[in-house]
């Protein structure tokens, strides 16, 4: 797959980390809101690797369940 695609398939290698457009196909959100989530501090927890932001599987599935667990997700 080129990194000009727009689309990613899942499942996707969760052993390494992800990146902002892996987690947005995977949440169904666009990347934007990713963003203005780590700005307002919510959403999954971010790292920054350099000048990267990459998010761990584990944290963004542990973020996701607290969501379900409140009734926030639709």
């Amino acid at each position: 797959m080129s990194k000009n695609s727009s689309h990613r398939h899942f499942p996707v290698e969760r052993d390494r980390l992800a990146t902002p457009a892996d987690i947005a196909a995977y949440l169904g959100v666009p990347v934007k809101t990713l963003y203005q989530w780590k700005y307002r501090g919510m959403g999954p927890k971010v790292h920054k690797v350099g000048r990267h932001l990459r998010y761990r599987w584990a944290e963004v599935d542990e973020w996701l369940a607290a969501q379900s667990a409140f009734g926030l997700m639709a």
